[in-house]
């Protein structure tokens, strides 16, 4: 019996010491390494961002405000761009007015065009390159939103929202494309969205764009990764900004209504935390959504009848709370 006690003993003091001198020195020893990588992956972030030359598109407001301060605040020179002069001089002067100088020293510059006219944008694209020599980040994250159920809406509405989510970004990234491959060196980047992942219900024109601007910016990532330069395509859910107030319905008016999934989103600002961490990381594709959108991604993938079958159970929903 004693025996036994000493043999359990001797055991627990060996596992005790195994622990102590071999385990708990592991365990410090990977989460020392892991703040390392950290640390280092952090720094050389901080140094890409810090001085590149960042071009925003539709800075003058929600997700497009937020980047614009976030890289601001990273050091990058920045190209604030956006269809009214007037909020972008405001934006311009305010991050001046934030400005830590002894982080960045960049006076933004703004540039005036409406993504939806092809001329503006290279017009748009000649003025910045002339004013800073090259781009280094191109952030494609204007758009417009839609509402209206496919049988209401006009071709040009479609077209409208086309023009504005992919003809326009990918009319601006061509534009630039040929002085980044000169110089081998760039980042795009496209605000996508989880819509262009999945369809749902009454956002045909909007999914359609989002979809488009999925597919033209991964042929583009294999395209120019012989010229060293990254394709970042960033995909939120809903975000808590204006995109729904401003959305064209199927007659093209305003649709005015801030949804409740949109006013329940993550705030612009979080998202464009994600977009600075994702671009000075070099990620290929963020998904930046809730559970639900995130799930529905995979859904439409693994088991899309069962997809196809909950969006028209949601259109019939949705289709009868409009007619109450």
């Amino acid at each position: 019996m004693v025996t036994a006690v000493a043999r359990k003993a001797a055991q627990k003091g060996r596992l005790m010491d195994l622990t102590s001198t071999v385990i708990i020195p592991l365990l410090f020893g990977s989460l020392g390494l892991f703040s390392l990588f950290r640390l280092l992956q952090w720094m050389r972030m901080r140094a890409y961002l810090r001085g590149a030359v960042v071009v925003v598109t539709g800075a003058t407001s929600g997700l497009g405000k937020e980047c614009a301060k976030a890289f601001h605040a990273a050091g990058s020179k920045l190209v604030l761009c956006g269809r009214d002069s007037e909020k972008l001089k405001d934006l311009a002067q305010e991050l001046s007015a934030m400005t830590d100088h002894r982080k960045n020293i960049h006076k933004p510059h703004t540039v005036v065009f409406d993504l939806s006219d092809t001329k503006t944008i290279l017009n748009a694209a000649e003025e910045i390159l002339k004013y800073l020599g090259h781009v280094d980040i191109l952030i494609n994250n204007a758009g417009i939103s839609y509402r209206g159920t496919i049988v209401d809406t006009g071709l040009d509405v479609d077209k409208k929202v086309m023009e504005t989510n992919y003809f326009g970004p990918i009319a601006l990234t061509k534009a630039l494309l040929p002085s980044m491959i000169k110089r081998r060196q760039g980042h795009i980047v496209a605000i996508s969205s989880v819509q262009g992942k999945i369809s749902i219900p009454f956002r045909s024109a909007y999914a359609a764009s989002k979809h488009a601007t999925q597919a033209f910016f991964d042929c583009l990532r294999a395209e120019v990764e012989q010229y060293d330069i990254d394709v970042t395509v960033i995909s939120p859910g809903y975000i808590q900004t204006n995109l729904s107030l401003n959305a064209v319905t199927a007659d093209g008016s305003r649709y005015g209504v801030m949804d409740k999934n949109t006013a329940e989103g993550q705030t612009a600002a979080e998202v464009a935390q994600v977009v600075l961490y994702a671009v000075g990381q070099k990620r290929k594709e963020v998904l930046v959504a809730g559970l639900k959108p995130s799930l529905a991604v995979y859904l439409r993938n693994l088991f899309p009848r069962l997809f196809f079958n909950l969006m028209a159970t949601r259109a019939k929903k949705e289709r009868k709370t409009k007619d109450s």
